[in-house]
């Protein structure tokens, strides 16, 4: 008989699962109660185990290492409060169906509710933003009980990864003593476990179904289409399959910033970048009358889009993986549980859509040259514009970035200037984000846990609230000497609610809604080791990018905005294009 200690080897049984399975980072916070779980999983050398104080910024480094391997990132905390913490990241995970696998230590049951120190009823803690939870209950020796820890790591990974994507949460009550040699049970010498591999697992293709026949059908007889292609992180495939979807059917490609689509060397002829300007004309819109809307991926971010399809009569599927009804307007007939590129895979197969007709090509060269003629005046207006502004930043970025760059969006003012403003453009630009709940903690321990395992660089375009929200998390980028570059964007406050009609209340608008904060971020970031420049000329931003792309530091470009004077642009943008349709309308 060997000597063990049940917690250990508990804990050992749970990580090898998990680690012939594929997982490979493990993110860890401080505590006692987690002390099984911690050396388990520093003990087994298949994983890269991330030490993280604060979990609420593990959390979400953790999402953003997930996001860029597709496999599942395993947490690790304490009892309390400290399970709590990583609340916000597990809502963004579930929201935008990012794997993340959760372990909670625990107390024993019997203390529940009985005031025992650092104690919380962490049953389902997570219940309405998680994909699955299980209680593992106390360790225990037989073989039939380890076989259940075994099988639970199975559950939660395939879960996790392949069937419901998204955040998984295991709880996990340890009684003392917790340490290896502070043995607690004795198992055979012969004790062995067969584990599973990714390969014996199921995954979780779509196949075509009933109603995406029916919809294709629809497609065939539509005049005047329109596809929307949401923020996601697509298949390889799906760039070039709906960029040809498109020149089959007539319908132009309403891509939105987070798409994917405006960048890349795939075509982008029909891929219509400015349609939040040409929505905000009502003369453009007299004229643009679909029948029928595809909208593939998440939720747009364009609010004139949105509110363009509560207005709208046209019939509109939407086509995902899991089948999410991403449709705030309430408006859609369907939502189709299909990988995008199987469905366009799918149109070439029908006969129908051999040949498009010249009503749709005159609907589809409408669309276009509209987009086109918007992205003139976009041109000419920022042109004439003085740097630093926000809306200049984005396309001053975007043409000074290198092949192959991953692009991470705060929410607030950057993802939607992001969306407002940003050219199709033929660079492989991967663009990130965190929409699923659009909050603006932990922007920058996403960007973070992107940089540290992506092979290209990694740029944060963020705000100054959002840089404030999370500044503890450069402790991360510190340690691990990983190389992000922060556009930081610093209006002084809460820039964007200039946008809403509580602005013309001065009296209580600066102090209760933008908070204005007058922080100087220079020493934060030197403190933590970063490099700083201040930005004030167009010029110094391009020479300081090129700079930050050669060190192996995190660096931050502080550009300091007024955010009165760049709402100005913007409405000067938008009137413009609305202008040059109404002058058209009456020609």
């Amino acid at each position: 008989m060997k000597k063990i200690n049940k917690n250990i080897l508990w804990s050992t049984i749970f990580f090898e699962q998990l680690a012939k399975l594929g997982v490979k980072h493990v993110c860890i916070s401080p505590g006692s109660r987690s002390t099984p779980l911690t050396l388990a999983a520093v003990y087994n050398k298949k994983l890269t185990c991330l030490k993280i104080i604060d979990e609420r910024s593990s959390a979400f480094f953790a999402s953003g290492i997930a996001r860029t391997t597709g496999t599942p990132v395993v947490l690790i905390c304490t009892s309390g409060t400290a399970t709590a913490e990583y609340y916000p990241a597990i809502i963004e995970a579930y929201q935008q169906r990012i794997p993340l696998i959760v372990c909670t230590a625990d107390r024993p049951p019997e203390l529940v509710n009985k005031g025992a120190n650092q104690m919380i009823n962490q049953k389902n803690l997570y219940a309405n933003h998680i994909r699955f939870f299980a209680d593992a209950g106390l360790p225990g020796t037989s073989r039939e009980k380890l076989e259940l820890i075994k099988k639970l790591a199975v559950q939660s990974f395939e879960i996790s990864a392949l069937t419901n994507k998204g955040p998984v949460h295991i709880n996990f009550p340890f009684e003392k003593p917790f340490e290896p040699e502070s043995f607690t049970d004795s198992i055979p010498l012969n004790l062995v476990l067969k584990y599973e591999t990714r390969e014996e697992l199921k995954g979780n293709i779509k196949s075509v179904s009933k109603d995406s026949e029916t919809l294709i059908k629809l497609i065939a007889k539509a005049k005047k289409g329109l596809i929307i292609v949401g923020p996601g992180e697509y298949n390889a495939k799906f760039p070039s399959l709906i960029n040809a979807v498109s020149s089959k059917t007539g319908f132009p490609i309403f891509a939105d910033g987070a798409s994917q689509l405006r960048f890349g060397t795939t075509s982008k002829k029909n891929v219509i970048a400015n349609y939040d300007a040409l929505l905000r004309s009502e003369y453009f819109i007299k004229d643009f009358n679909p029948d029928l809307i595809l909208h593939f991926g998440r939720t747009i971010t364009s609010k004139g889009l949105e509110q363009f399809l509560e207005k709208s009569s046209a019939p509109k599927y939407l086509i995902n993986e899991f089948g999410d009804w991403f449709d705030p307007t309430r408006s859609a007939k369907n939502a189709l549980a299909m990988k995008p590129y199987l469905f366009c895979q799918k149109l070439f197969e029908v006969e129908s859509f051999s040949k498009i007709t010249t009503e749709k090509k005159q609907w589809l060269k409408f669309v276009t040259t509209a987009n086109s003629t918007a992205e003139k005046i976009k041109n000419i207006t920022f042109a004439a514009s003085l740097f630093p502004n926000e809306p200049k930043t984005i396309n001053t970025l975007l043409e000074n970035l290198p092949q192959k760059t991953n692009v991470m969006l705060s929410n607030s003012l950057p993802v939607r200037d992001f969306d407002f403003f940003a050219s199709n453009l033929n660079k492989k630009i991967t663009v990130f984000h965190n929409r699923g709940a659009s909050g603006i903690d932990g922007i920058l321990s996403t960007a973070l846990g992107i940089a540290y395992c992506s092979k290209t660089p990694t740029v944060l375009l963020t705000g100054d609230l959002a840089f404030y929200y999370d500044l503890t998390s450069l402790l991360t980028a510190k340690q691990y000497n990983i190389p992000l570059i922060i556009i930081l964007v610093n209006n002084n406050g809460g820039g964007i609610f200039q946008f809403l009609p509580i602005a013309k209340y001065e009296n209580v608008f600066e102090q209760y809604f933008t908070m204005p904060h007058s922080l100087s971020f220079k020493n934060f970031v030197k403190e933590f080791g970063g490099d700083y420049s201040l930005i004030k000329k167009q010029s110094d931003f391009v020479k300081q990018m090129n700079k930050s792309l050669t060190t192996k530091n995190f660096s931050v470009l502080e550009i300091k905005t007024d955010a009165k004077t760049s709402l100005e642009l913007r409405k000067k943008y938008w009137g413009a294009v609305s202008d040059f349709f109404q002058f058209k309308s009456r020609l």
